[in-house]
């Protein structure tokens, strides 16, 4: 089977090339066909010379290409790129690469060989290995997981991981019936979505090392939109569900 892995970016000058060339590596040594498999660097509103290195990177490594989303987005970026791949598998992972590489081989098997609709890595898992990450953001990613769980009714143990690949061809149906947040929300209303409609799920532990830089982030407003966004696909939940 044919797959893209997407890298959604923005502002990354200082790993891009570094990142992207690991991932490339990687890829070409387990899946030596050049016909079977592509990077997407999907560019969602980067001002810094990350642009410049997409379009260098696209010019010198087989199998890559830069895509350029003018609006910021990680929703938006994922969206662009799936909606022009005719792969059989489509995903995306964070260019940080905190989810240990061997798990993409994982990951696809258990679509190809065992007819998983989508996978989605987990750091929830008794199984999973969680390094560096601070005591804020591990009760944060609990919390919003919880909620997750007792608002919405799902099932799944972690809808925030950076690491998920769906077969291309549910994809369209994921995004008609709702899964559209332009932002970070949206791989996790696939899962949502995916549930919902009885979709093969495939829960895949994962060794997740947190990047430093991460830790900009800023939760208390990250959780106001989640919140807002977990409101708004529960006032769809009744058309969605089978």
């Amino acid at each position: 089977m044919t797959f893209d892995v997407t890298i959604p970016v923005l502002n990354e000058e200082a790993s891009l090339a570094e990142n992207v060339g690991i991932l490339h590596d990687f890829l070409k040594s387990n899946f030596p066909s050049t016909n079977q498999w592509r990077i997407i660097i999907a560019d969602n509103g980067s001002q810094d010379l990350t642009p410049v290195i997409g379009k260098q990177l696209q010019e010198s490594l087989t199998n890559v290409s830069y895509l350029q989303v003018n609006k910021r987005g990680v929703g938006l970026a994922l969206k662009a790129s799936w909606q022009q791949s005719s792969a059989d598998i489509v995903g995306y992972m964070d260019l940080d690469l905190a989810t240990d590489l061997s798990h993409f081989l994982s990951a696809y098997e258990a679509i190809a060989k065992s007819d998983a609709d989508l996978v989605y890595g987990t750091r929830l898992h008794p199984q999973s290995a969680v390094i560096g990450r601070s005591l804020k953001r591990e009760i944060a990613s609990r919390g919003f997981n919880w909620l997750l769980k007792t608002y919405l009714g799902v099932h799944f143990s972690d809808g925030m991981c950076g690491f998920k690949f769906l077969k291309r061809d549910i994809f369209d149906e994921l995004l008609t019936l709702g899964a559209n947040n332009d932002g970070w929300f949206f791989s996790t209303e696939l899962l949502i979505i995916a549930e919902w409609r009885q979709k093969k799920l495939y829960e895949l532990p994962v060794k997740w090392t947190d990047d430093a830089s991460s830790s900009a982030v800023k939760i208390l407003p990250l959780a106001k939109r989640y919140i807002k966004s977990m409101q708004a696909i529960k006032r769809k939940k009744n058309q969605i569900k089978l």
